[in-house]
């Protein structure tokens, strides 16, 4: 089972180390230290039900459910632009108190895992990863498919953990509102150069 873990962490964790939606909005909440172990832990769990899915041949279904796809492509993008957008409005106010963590609002529990769900399962590239990249490797370890399947859901685990909490050390720089306009301002770039993607 070791011969098959540590390939599937390493795949895993190259996989998920590419800056993206999901990885930009757990930066956030680490940053902001809302809800960190919610998201993490949700981020993770979707992580780990998608790659099973993989190694359990879901993505042979997947394929074969032509309007799946343009849906997940289409539904992700306009939500990664209404996000880049009031990323881009934040990123543009003057001494806003949304900007500074101290004074910031907490966001609601629910309305958090609303949008970390969001930014998770409206990513097709999150399935491209998980369940058919992911399920298509494993098909390589025969016999040792649960090993591969746990380095990889290791990998998501270690990887959002050490993200969102790692975020702290990063907040002395975050004390100043400038930098929150920087991070508004790269996230709104990042979510509209994503959507952009998927759209053409």
């Amino acid at each position: 089972m070791t011969t098959a873990f540590f390939p599937g962490f390493l795949l895993g964790l190259s996989l998920i180390m590419a800056i993206g939606a999901q990885n930009a909005f757990v930066l956030r909440q680490g940053l902001r230290q809302e809800h960190v172990f919610l998201v993490c832990l949700t981020c993770a769990l979707s992580d780990a039900l998608l790659i099973m899915a993989g190694v359990a041949g879901f993505g042979l279904a997947v394929a074969a459910l032509p309007w799946l796809e343009p849906a997940l492509r289409y539904g992700g993008a306009a939500f990664l632009f209404v996000y880049a957008a009031r990323s881009l409005r934040s990123a543009l106010r003057r001494n806003h108190d949304s900007l500074k963590p101290s004074a910031q609002a907490t966001a609601g529990r629910w309305a958090t895992l609303a949008a970390c769900l969001a930014f998770t399962w409206l990513n097709p590239h999150v399935y491209l990863d998980t369940v058919v990249l992911l399920g298509s490797v494993s098909s390589q370890y025969d016999g040792h498919k649960t090993g591969f399947a746990l380095g990889a859901i290791c990998a998501s685990f270690t990887f959002f953990y050490t993200l969102g909490y790692g975020a702290r050390l990063l907040r002395p720089l975050f004390a100043n509102p400038r930098a929150w306009q920087v991070l508004d301002a790269f996230v709104a770039a990042a979510m509209f150069g994503i959507g952009l993607k998927l759209v053409l």
